[in-house]
């Protein structure tokens, strides 16, 4: 099946130095369509969560588990109109824009496994408590570079093939976005709204057909 385009509680970790890594896409979690508020405005959405694993940044988090990757992940909106966040990071992910056929449905799983560079930068929480990372751009692998080998099991959640015990392994904040989203009540209720296929942004409905 294909996928188209905080902290609570406990001790912060460490953020990630800002700087340019080379990295790996090793997760895509389709969260699904939610209610989201911006400026006052609430609107739907259908979103997905991507994540990158940094081979070769190495740290023991658990004293079972060894060296591990740091790893950087972040949400979008699945849309690929020409605005879209998701396009821009896309496009500058494989060095050329789409055409408008091609964006007209992208399958997002094909970037599992796919090397690039990310740039990371710092950002101040609101109350200035707290310094998080942000990702600032994501190009193609330099010419001459290579990706090490793959540190991380690949890991992919779709609603049209759940696994809903995976879910709760999550973090908090990204497994109860998942229980709200239309996708997820679908399944606990005895009907479904008619004509709640997510959609991209400009309304275009999702297909998956196309190589990165």
């Amino acid at each position: 099946m294909a996928i188209t385009a905080t902290i609570t509680g406990g001790t912060p970790r460490e953020p990630i130095p800002a700087g340019n890594y080379v990295a790996r896409c090793y997760q895509m979690l389709h969260i699904g369509t939610v209610e989201e508020t911006y400026e006052g405005v609430s609107k739907m959405a259908n979103k997905a969560r991507i994540a990158w694993e940094l081979p070769t940044e190495l740290k023991v988090f658990s004293e079972e588990k060894g060296e591990q990757p740091f790893v950087i992940s972040k949400e979008y909106t699945l849309s690929m109109h020409e605005k879209s966040t998701m396009r821009k990071d896309l496009a500058s992910w494989r060095g050329k824009d789409f055409t408008e056929e091609q964006a007209k449905g992208f399958d997002i799983t094909r970037l599992i496994g796919v090397p690039c560079m990310i740039n990371i930068i710092h950002k101040k929480s609101l109350d200035g408590t707290r310094t998080y990372e942000r990702i600032a751009g994501i190009t193609p692998l330099p010419r001459g570079f290579e990706c090490p080998p793959a540190i991380l099991p690949i890991v992919k959640y779709e609603h049209e093939a759940p696994d809903d015990l995976f879910v709760e392994t999550l973090p908090d904040f990204i497994k109860d976005k998942i229980k709200s989203s239309l996708e997820w009540k679908a399944r606990y209720t005895s009907h479904v709204v008619e004509n709640q296929a997510p959609q991209h942004e400009d309304g275009l409905e999702l297909t998956y057909d196309l190589p990165f």
